[in-house]
């Protein structure tokens, strides 16, 4: 009994070539997105420095145009500066920092050494710089000792938190690499996964045809041994099948003249009941040669698969059938509406199948009905074959025990109660009607109906 998925894995997608190609993207995004991340750090790290140099440089520039205007003028400048934004500029008798406790060496070294390489004048440079920043909060302070007077100049500072996003840049590289990944793996997928469906298709062609041409050992060198493995399993099957049917055919077709020897001398035997018996038993004999023969003929056949009207095929035999037997014509039936389909099959091996079944029906319930559909096949892992062609061959008759369906497909095999010798049939009808049906890449299977009655459903490759 086969078990359903799990609820988790119903979005798994269920061919290889989707898991090979989800799995790659899904591991190439992910190092795409480290890349991305670690990119997008260093950036973060470059702009904050390029935004405190540019501060720097402001604060410089602006404790210059400060410290070169006279003492009484100073406030008129700073009034009259135009800052960048969110710089706040004021003097003061004492550093204020903004309560900003931790002091930056770093932000006072860079300051001292903007004010050395710009040829500040000696005489202007501040007795003392007190620097201070916050990195959680990105606001920093400058204090600045004039020269000439004991006041602070007192510069502070919030920087914009950066954000790489605003790059025209992020967007565009992010798609181009999104993309190329893709079509890269779709592609990759593709050439790597082909080779197995070529194998999948080889024996495919395999089940349906012993026959069928080798495939090409070419390829890397692990393709190249599975064809090899393959073309050499499909060799050996195609052998011991045909060496099966020729031991088949020559036991059948050498009993043939014991036989005939045998009928010949049972005119000597002088009891008429016996001769009788003697008889039937030799003609029975015969009979089941016979059916053997066109066994074995049969699975020796190779017909060339063609396309044909499966519409035509059944509606010829159902006039067939019936002329064959008019007294039950009312009772062999094509049910109605037929659909037009058209299959690719062995004409003479499947109208011989399909008018074994009928013919069965017919003979063990004295009715058979037809009907063709095609059956849509939603669950099914193939996209290639999503649909199906059903023809249900049913009767009236006793059935079959539910025990015996599958084991009546067997050669030889006759049932004791509905289907016994006295009706007839050497228990391979059956077997060669499967045989045809497996070679057209089909399945046939019995259910019995309710209240009584036998279904034969033929399924084939639409």
């Amino acid at each position: 009994m086969s078990r359903k998925p799990s609820k988790k894995w119903r979005l798994w997608p269920s061919s290889l070539a989707a898991r090979t190609g989800l799995l790659l993207i899904v591991g190439i995004g992910l190092v795409e997105a480290c890349g991305l991340m670690i990119h997008t750090l260093d950036r973060l790290d470059f702009d904050r420095l390029t935004q405190e140099q540019e501060a720097a440089n402001r604060a410089t520039a602006i404790y210059r145009d400060i410290s070169e205007v006279d003492s009484v003028d100073r406030i008129d400048e700073i009034n009259d500066l135009d800052p960048m934004h969110g710089f706040t500029i004021f003097l003061s008798n004492q550093p204020d920092l903004q309560k900003i406790s931790s002091r930056s060496q770093k932000l006072e070294q860079t300051v001292s050494h903007l004010l050395t390489t710009v040829l500040f004048p000696p005489e202007l440079r501040p007795k003392e710089i007190i620097a201070a920043s916050d990195r959680d909060t990105h606001r920093s302070a400058i204090a600045f000792q004039l020269p000439d007077d004991n006041k602070w100049l007192n510069i502070s500072y919030t920087l914009s938190s950066p954000n790489p996003f605003t790059s025209a840049t992020f967007p565009i590289a992010f798609f181009v690499m999104a993309t190329a990944t893709g079509l890269l793996t779709f592609w990759g997928v593709r050439r790597l996964i082909a080779p197995v469906g070529t194998l999948a298709a080889a024996a495919e062609r395999l089940g349906q045809d012993v026959n069928a041409p080798p495939l090409p050992e070419t390829g890397p060198l692990e393709v190249a041994r599975a064809a090899r493995a393959f073309n050499n399993m499909a060799h050996r099957i195609n052998r011991f099948v045909n060496d099966r049917t020729q031991l088949l055919l020559a036991i059948g077709h050498d009993l043939r003249t014991p036989i005939t020897r045998l009928k010949l001398r049972s005119e000597f035997i002088e009891d008429p009941t016996l001769q009788k018996k003697f008889i039937a038993d030799l003609d029975e004999l015969e009979s089941m040669i016979k059916a053997t023969l066109d066994f074995g003929k049969d699975s020796a056949r190779h017909e060339p698969i063609v396309s044909i009207d499966l519409t035509k095929l059944l509606h010829a035999l159902i006039h067939e059938l019936q002329e064959t037997h008019p007294d039950k014509k009312e009772n062999i039936l094509l049910c109605e509406p037929t659909p037009h389909i058209t299959t690719k099959a062995r004409p003479i091996s499947l109208k011989r199948a399909l008018q074994n079944l009928m013919e069965n029906a017919l003979h063990y319930a004295g009715n058979v009905s037809v009907t063709l559909k095609i059956e849509q096949l939603s669950s099914i892992k193939d996209p290639h074959h999503d649909k199906r062609i059903v023809i249900l061959i049913e009767d009236d008759g006793p059935g079959i025990n539910e025990e015996a369906l599958d084991h009546v497909f067997e050669p030889f095999v006759r049932m004791e109660t509905s289907r016994n010798r006295a009706t007839g049939g050497t228990g391979l009808g059956l077997s060669i009607t499967r045989n045809i049906i497996h070679g057209q890449g089909g399945d046939i299977t019995l259910n019995n109906r309710q209240p009584n009655g036998l279904c034969a459903k033929v399924t084939l490759i639409a």
